[in-house]
């Protein structure tokens, strides 16, 4: 299995261990909205806090498309709010150091139910 892959699995099962074992030590994750966390113990505390406190969180890949040291990962995260789930499509660009360790993460969202602009 890919370490991207094995990466999300970690995250979704909660196994923080897992998962740092997957990332650069020097590892630099930007979020949907410029957030960044860097380097990995900052990133895996961040985790380690906010998702067990997802209400009715799961994570669905959709695929994953690996070209050298770079993938490109679609996938949708469900969440509830207010007991409604509410999913937002996502695709994250993945690049690896030397060691194929996860080096660099970004993350982009699809923002359903807005209107796109007028031309």
């Amino acid at each position: 299995m890919h370490i991207v892959e094995r990466y999300l699995q970690a995250m979704v099962a909660h196994d923080w261990e897992a998962m740092a074992e997957c990332l650069a030590d020097d590892v630099v994750r930007v979020g949907p909205f410029g957030d960044t966390y860097t380097p990995k113990d900052p990133y895996v505390a961040f985790l380690r806090d906010l998702m067990p406190g997802l209400p009715g969180y799961s994570m669905k890949v959709e695929r994953v498309i690996e070209s050298g040291r770079s993938a490109v990962v679609e996938l949708s995260e469900t969440v509830e709010l207010d007991g409604t789930p509410v999913v937002t499509p996502e695709a994250l660009v993945v690049d690896l150091d030397g060691d194929g360790r996860i080096a660099h993460i970004a993350i982009y969202i699809q923002r359903l139910g807005e209107s796109a602009p007028e031309p």
